[in-house]
């Protein structure tokens, strides 16, 4: 459901505030770690150099063109001419491979992982380098989309030292102003961006309001005039705000949960099995405020994406407190058990959340489902940005989180089940392994969907992850702010909207 006004001619100048959903760590691709809200100010500062079309296709966007050869392990990107960073410093081979070989592969960042299998960038003119893989991998332009594909200034970044992710260098739409961090970041338009007639607008003030019911009266009042929410009461309740359009998406990301497989008890599969037959999804759901709205979701994948699977469904480990408990007391009665301690002892474990007053219901929830099984659940609030740190690292038990995108499946289930710093739950599977041969090899739908069908009956065999329900995202904006969903290709072609509360900002105007 999307419900805006009459968009109406562009109209330059003029600024906003828009509320995000959580702050980010550092601005810079390669440390930054960019959720939805990061993403959103990312797009304002940097171009992507592929993005997605409306109907879900990778084209160029900042690149003027990508090609690979036959065997899909190599891929030539050309640039457009003329296009500069805010600095003033030319976009061009060297700069792409200077960004390539300094930080997005240098120990420690955290693109290394997704850039694993590019063995190296490689200039063959001004405008045009060859990213050459170890492997074929017909994905690897869905990488370009995010940030190894959004070009920062490795003068700027050179220049700034440790402090480059506090003062973003791009070529976007929007220069970098200030950054307080979790109060506000600030930027203005760029005077001499690429694409002529863009950007409308003059300033955008991003501010980070991890609170739902705070960042919703903020735009009631007027004090933002822009708000993003992925939690469903919220955009259930934005629908009912006078002067406001919501944009809003429901795709392949889903609410649920991680398990760290990496430590006992979570080693063993009973105990995660145990854990999965025992959340009431339906029960989450009416807590999250999607009773309704939001179906209960079973992989990875949306009922609307060619890659959905109904075996996959059907092997999902529904609600079944039967089911659980008969696992859980295997577990426990075992003198084998893997976590060392006298048979018959209960599983003591922390469950960890951001401290969203939602998310606290869903956890206490979580926590009541697991102590009817006999589990000692201690609840703990982290600020996302820790918590998705907590993850990183597999330093933490359980928790909630959001599974699943509207990516390629080769990029989603390789980051997710590989050995990488993006594995949070720690899980690796030979079949998994097998089944992602097949889909970095081939670009047959049919051998593709074949292949993260049998990912999804080992996900929910296994049970890494938990589902709830799905993720309905809004940004929601006052009327007078226009084409947050518009944003096209510069030659022409519709983009993929407000997806995921996501903006294209520089194709967004205000006629206030």
């Amino acid at each position: 459901m999307t419900d805006t006004s009459e968009t109406g001619d562009p109209v330059d100048g003029g600024e906003i505030t828009v509320g995000l959903e959580a702050e980010t760590n550092s601005w810079l691709p390669g440390s930054g770690v960019f959720n939805q809200p990061g993403v959103n100010v990312a797009y304002a500062i940097y171009d992507p150099l592929v993005h997605r079309t409306e109907d879900g296709a990778l084209e160029p966007y900042l690149a003027e063109s990508l090609e690979p050869n036959a065997e899909l392990t190599e891929w030539t990107l050309t640039l457009r001419p003329g296009v500069r960073f805010h600095d003033g410093t030319p976009l061009d081979a060297q700069a792409l491979k200077t960004i390539f070989d300094d930080y997005l592969k240098a120990p420690g960042a955290n693109t290394a992982a997704s850039l694993a299998e590019v063995t190296s960038l490689d200039v063959v003119d001004d405008l045009t380098v060859v990213y050459r893989l170890s492997q074929a991998n017909s994905a690897f332009p869905e990488l370009l989309v995010s940030p190894p594909g959004w070009p920062f200034s490795p003068t700027a970044a050179a220049a700034a030292g440790e402090d480059a992710g506090a003062s973003p260098v791009g070529t976007g739409p929007f220069r970098f102003v200030s950054w307080q961090r979790d109060s506000q970041l600030v930027v203005e338009k760029n005077e001499d961006y690429w694409q002529e007639g863009l950007p409308h607008l003059d300033r955008i003030t991003f501010r980070p309001m991890p609170d739902e019911d705070t960042r919703l009266a903020s735009l009631q009042s007027g004090d933002i005039d822009v708000m993003q929410s992925l939690r469903q009461s919220t955009v259930i309740r934005a629908r009912d705000l006078d002067g406001v359009d919501n944009y809003e998406h429901l795709g392949s990301n889903s609410g649920g949960g991680t398990v760290n497989t990496s430590k006992p008890p979570f080693d063993d599969v009973r105990v995660r099995q145990a854990l999965a037959y025992a959340l009431d999804q339906e029960a989450i759901i009416g807590v999250l405020g999607g009773a309704g709205v939001t179906p209960p979701t079973t992989q990875f994948y949306s009922e609307d994406s060619p890659y959905y699977s109904e075996e996959v469904a059907d092997a999902y480990p529904s609600y079944d407190p039967e089911k659980a408990q008969e696992l859980y007391d295997e577990y426990v009665n075992d003198p084998d058990r893997s976590d060392g301690l006298p048979v018959g002892t209960d599983l003591s474990f922390t469950y960890s959340c951001p401290p969203d007053p939602t998310l606290n219901e869903v956890a206490q929830l979580v926590q009541s489902l697991y102590a009817a099984l006999g589990a000692q659940v201690e609840l703990e609030q982290v600020e996302q940005a820790a918590w998705i740190q907590k993850m990183l690292t597999r330093d933490y038990d359980t928790g909630c989180t959001r599974v699943g995108a509207d990516r390629d499946p080769y990029l989603v289930f390789d980051a997710a089940f590989t050995d990488g710093p993006l594995n949070m739950t720690a899980f690796q599977s030979p079949e998994i392994d097998a089944q992602l041969d097949v889909l970095r090899t081939t670009t047959d739908i049919e051998e593709r969907k074949a292949a993260v069908e049998a990912i999804g009956l080992v996900i929910n065999e296994n049970v890494p992850n938990t589902f709830a329900g799905g993720t309905l995202t809004v940004m929601a904006a006052e009327d007078v702010v226009k084409n947050l969903d518009g944003w096209v290709f510069p030659d022409g072609t519709k983009g993929n909207g407000a997806e995921s509360a996501q903006v294209m900002w520089g194709h967004v105007w205000t006629v206030e």
